[in-house]
């Protein structure tokens, strides 16, 4: 009974002197952080990029970037992308 009550106790410091167990906090989801959108009123000229369906682009499936001092995006984005700069 004696090893019992002192295993008890022991086990109980144990858990106490270390903070007890720890919570896992969760990761933050990606999926719904938001980037902040690029302030294209001193771009003069084009840097966008431009996303296509497939690595040969053979399918153009959106842009996004400055675009002649204005902001211009649309349709989706991909892996497939290239840097224009133009205007």
């Amino acid at each position: 009974m004696r090893t019992f009550l002192i295993g008890g106790l022991l086990a109980m410091a144990m858990a106490v002197g270390c903070g007890g167990p720890m919570e896992q906090e969760a990761e933050p989801s990606l999926a719904t952080q938001e980037a902040p959108l690029p302030d294209c009123s001193n771009e003069p000229n084009a840097n966008l990029y431009r996303y296509y369906s497939d690595a040969a682009h053979t399918q153009l499936i959106g842009e996004y970037g400055c675009y002649c001092g204005g902001l211009y995006y649309w349709g989706g984005r991909s892996v497939y992308s290239e840097y224009i700069q133009e205007c």
